[in-house]
This record gives C-alpha cells, structure tokens and sequence, in this order.
C-alpha cells in the first residue's frame, strides 16, 4: 500500500510544479503589470523559434490558465503514472514537436498556453492505450474520451470562427504530437502481459491469499 502511495505521489508531483510554476510566471507578469505574450509562438518566424519552448508558460487571463491547468494535472498524472518508464522522455518531446508543428502551420500571430500540450498528452495516452491493446491502458484511453472527446472540434478551423483567440492550430499540432510519439514509443514503457506471465501473476494472488 505505501509504495502504490509513493507512486501515485510522484506520478502527480511533476504535473503539480509545473502548474505552479505557470500560476508563478502568471502572478508575475501581471504584478509587474508587463504583457509577455511576445514569448509565444509566431510561425514562420525565426524569432518566433524561442517559443516553441517558453509558449506553455504564458496565459491570457485567469480562465485561459485555469482551464489548461486541470487537464494537465489529469493527463500528467496518468501519463506518468501508467507510463512513468518513458515519461520523462516523452514530455519534452510532445512539448517541443507540438510546438515546432504550430510555427510551422499556425496563423501570422502570437500563440501561447499549455493547450498544445494538453491535446498532446490526450493522443499520446488515448493511441498508446489502443496500440497495446492491454485493458488497464485501453480504460485510461477510454477515460481520456469520456472527458476530453468533446474538445474535439477545437482541432479544426471552425474552433477559430467562434472564438478567434483559439489558437487550433496549436490544439492540432498537439494531437499529430501525441500520436507520432504514440506510434514511435508503442513498444517501450508497459506492454500487454505475455500469457505466461498472466498465469505467473495469477499464481502469485493465489499464493498471497493463502498465506494471508
């Protein structure tokens, strides 16, 4: 029981700081009354590179941190704590390609938040579950439709006619990002048990209810 505890501490204690460190980054800019919105993404523009890694920590308001933030610490924890073997191979390389691919196709404009991300994480674990066909991991994907599937339509243009600030230029890039790494890292991290370990695990229930 305490080493399941201490996992799913550590699986929440990457997502919690970096969501705090959002709501520092947040705090500040607008304690100092500044606009660091020029620290997003502006594709197609090489000054607009450095936001391919600094674009997730800058928020528009309140409401556009707070609704990145709970997917986050959702999606966090069950990446890390279902696939914590590559999860800390796996982030930065949903970060940075979601990204890349938003300078690459996005609107001439600034884009910034963690949205990219969020959808990121959403593919990867919704595709990772389904590759590996495993019961445990195909749940979390099932999971990640139930409370996710209806930002679906934020991938498309049409999110940008009834709200021009949504960037779904980011949310798409996101998506492709976590299904690329879905398929690059199908065979690392868990994987559906072989039969003989199943039987080996079902022997070793058996054994521990014995011996309780």
């Amino acid at each position: 029981m305490k080493i399941e505890a201490k996992k799913i501490f550590y699986a929440l204690l990457f997502p919690i700081l970096l969501i705090l460190l959002f709501g520092i980054i947040f705090l500040l800019e607008h304690a100092l009354g500044m606009d660091w919105h020029r620290w997003g993404i502006f594709p197609r523009n090489v000054s607009g590179l450095w936001g391919i890694l600094t674009e997730p920590f800058i928020h528009s308001d309140i409401k556009h941190l707070f609704s990145n933030s709970i997917p986050l610490i959702i999606l966090g924890w069950c990446l890390f704590y279902f696939y914590n073997e590559i999860g800390f191979t796996v982030v930065p390389i949903l970060w940075i390609l979601s990204g890349f691919l938003t300078w690459l196709i996005g609107r001439e404009s600034w884009h910034i938040g963690a949205s990219g991300l969020v959808f990121a994480c959403s593919f990867f674990l919704f595709f990772s579950g389904i590759f590996r066909k495993y019961i445990p991991l195909m749940a979390v994907s099932l999971l990640v439709v139930f409370l996710y599937g209806s930002t679906l339509w934020n991938m498309f243009p049409i999110a940008e006619i009834i709200d021009p600030r949504i960037s779904w230029e980011g949310h798409l890039s996101g998506g492709i990002a976590g299904g690329i790494c879905a398929v690059l890292f199908r065979k690392y991290g868990p994987q559906k048990p072989t039969e003989e370990e199943e039987e080996e695990g079902n022997e070793k229930d058996e054994s521990d209810e014995e011996n309780g």
